[in-house]
């Protein structure tokens, strides 16, 4: 039997703040003072988006975001529990959520899904921790599978839709590990460096179509899959799971915390908004500082 694999999906209830926003500084060259924090202003009524791995971590803060901003939301999982939560938590928002099931192994069912859609965002991901000799084949090939081939096929489907409309956003939740690798993540470092590839390739081809295709670089995000990889590099580094997050996770970062989901949310809302039409073909790096180094 091959080893366990972990999938976003599971509720955070970390209830955090949106992401702070900063005063612009005034014509007469004042200092910019600190606002409160805030939310992006975007009104998405009428736009239909779909994000995959949405019953839980960055997912659910995407998809919640975006219902609030007052989208159609097709929230897609595998996981029903953490879908009809989700539906719950939206219910009075200004958009609407329709929970969808959906394993994105099934590849033609995950391209029909996105038909229609005029925001997609590719956040869906499993992670195992193992050296490369131990890595299950049949795991690696399910992480490619559902991390960057099932991503290609999503982009597929929405782009017919996006292109007679002349407007679209693709937005792929990448990583530090699609700019960087660390050992023992052999299948999802090469996934990401493949969505970002993925994700420049449509932004190239999308652009005559006002189509922006970007990535979305978090660090680590304090979600359950993060969790449960304390425990992996625990044992992987043969160390305590408390030592894992200063010595191992957050050794390189400036910023010694983990990103919240909503924070996240609100990055890939902003690439959404009018303000970032100029924006495609790049990699927003939300990292603490991590590939400064």
């Amino acid at each position: 039997m091959s080893a366990p694999i972990t999938a976003h999906g599971v509720t955070s209830g970390t209830g955090s703040e949106p992401i702070t926003a900063r005063g612009a500084a005034s014509g007469t060259g004042s200092t910019a003072t600190a606002a409160q924090p805030r939310a992006v202003v975007l009104d998405l009524t009428g736009r239909t988006a779909l994000v995959t791995g949405a019953a839980g971590g960055i997912g659910r803060a995407c998809a919640l975001r975006l219902a609030a901003s007052g989208a159609r939301v097709r929230a897609v999982d595998r996981a029903a529990e953490g879908l009809e939560t989700l539906a719950e938590e939206a219910a009075a928002l200004p958009g609407t959520l329709e929970p969808r099931l959906l394993d994105l192994t099934d590849l033609d069912a995950a391209e029909a899904a996105a038909a229609g859609a005029d925001i997609l965002v590719n956040n869906a991901g499993l992670q195992l921790v193992r050296p490369i000799e131990e890595f299950p084949p049949d795991v690696f090939h399910t992480v490619l599978t559902v991390m960057l081939e099932a991503p290609f096929r999503l982009i597929r489907g929405a782009l017919p839709h996006m292109y007679a409309q002349g407007w679209g956003r693709i937005v792929n939740l990448s990583s530090v590990h699609g700019l960087r690798a660390s050992a023992f993540k052999s299948a999802y470092v090469a996934a990401k460096h493949g969505l970002e590839g993925l994700s420049k390739t449509a932004a190239l081809e999308g652009a005559p179509h006002g189509v922006t295709s970007n990535c979305v670089n978090p660090g680590y995000v304090r979600t359950p899959l993060v969790e449960r990889q304390i425990a992996d590099q625990a044992a992987a580094h043969g160390i305590p799971p408390e030592r894992v997050l200063s010595e191992v996770l957050l050794k390189d970062s400036a910023l010694k915390r983990l990103i919240e989901p909503d924070e996240v949310a609100e990055a890939v809302l902003y690439l959404c908004t009018p303000h970032a039409s100029f924006i495609t073909g790049t990699s927003l790096t939300l990292d603490g500082g991590w590939t400064a180094h």
